[in-house]
């Protein structure tokens, strides 16, 4: 027979693992995102070789272009760059409301993709960063899928595959950004399709992240999966996670107190180039430095570009 806290253990962690029915609180689709979010023009904090640019200047050069079911958001491929003078024009658009726990779905067509790209949709609370943590959910550089899920916060946060429910691969266990260069604690998509120009070529897909008060959950559909919930592929105005099958990632609160490391957090898509990260692991099979590539070759830019059919968040 269990002992009490045995049961009183099994079922706090049953508790935690409900999935629940969540409503729209907010549907970005075409314009909407011109009035939902705002272009940050910002110093890139990542150290790429880009300019973000404002609302009306990404407007103006075609960076940012919306329909009644699109937004377009991407990098100038038409400038050739001075060696001494800013980056590539690009885009930074940040969500005027913060959200804490429920659900997001983003409907994707296109993500940036080319050598020395570093597309992401993430969200975090960028004052004080990162003492409310950051998701990354989709992020990747110079076309190297899969794609891969993480989490960066202060110390004392950690995973362990062990005591995770997920279909994907614990890359790395200490969420910490000072340590291990900031690499987070993150987790590989194991689905086909997921990420780059097969994401891309195979016509996107969706991306689905929970947040409840002791997981962050996160799932991907491809465009023709048939397994994609009806209500993830009609927009429906009311979610339920239980439908949605094993997530491929499932982070936990047994070694990392969601409440002290996460908070409400903004929701950002953007594009960088080189940096931190793109620059640091530019493939040899790549053209010229990545900066040069960067500053010299204007057209290899042509697709990089997000096409975003719809944002949905749900509590």
């Amino acid at each position: 027979m269990l002992s009490t806290i045995t049961f009183l253990t099994t079922l706090f962690a049953a508790q935690g693992a409900l999935a629940t029915s969540y409503n729209i609180l907010d549907t970005f689709v075409g314009p909407s995102f011109l009035t939902g979010f705002d272009h940050q023009a910002i110093a890139d904090p990542t150290n790429g070789r880009v300019n973000y640019v404002n609302q009306a200047t990404a407007l103006a050069q075609n960076l940012t272009y919306t329909s009644s079911d699109t937004l377009i958001l991407r990098a100038d491929y038409k400038t050739v760059l001075s060696a001494s003078g800013p980056g590539r024009n690009s885009v930074r658009i940040q969500s005027k409301k913060a959200y804490g726990n429920g659900v997001s779905v983003i409907n994707v067509r296109h993500m940036p993709q080319g050598c020395a790209t570093w597309p992401a949709f993430w969200s975090t609370a960028t004052t004080n960063w990162p003492s409310l943590g950051e998701i990354d959910i989709i992020e990747g550089v110079n076309d190297v899928s899969p794609n891969h899920s993480t989490l960066h916060t202060t110390s004392g946060c950690t995973m362990s595959a062990s005591t995770m429910t997920q279909t994907g691969t614990l890359a790395t266990t200490d969420c910490n950004w000072q340590v291990n260069g900031n690499s987070g604690c993150g987790v590989a998509v194991n689905k086909a399709n997921n990420y780059g120009p097969s994401f891309n070529s195979n016509g996107g897909g969706w991306y689905a992240t929970e947040r409840t008060a002791h997981q962050i959950n996160l799932w991907f559909w491809a465009r023709n999966d048939a397994s994609v919930p009806s209500d993830v592929k009609n927009g429906a105005s009311t979610v339920n996670t239980a439908n949605w099958g094993t997530p491929y990632a499932n982070f936990v609160d047994n070694s990392c107190s969601f409440s002290s490391h996460f908070g409400n957090e903004n929701l950002i898509i953007n594009l960088t180039l080189c940096g931190d990260w793109a620059g640091n692991v530019y493939p040899s099979t790549c053209p010229k430095t990545c900066v040069d590539h960067v500053n010299q070759d204007p057209a290899d830019f042509q697709n990089a570009y997000w096409n975003i059919a719809s944002l949905r968040v749900y509590q």
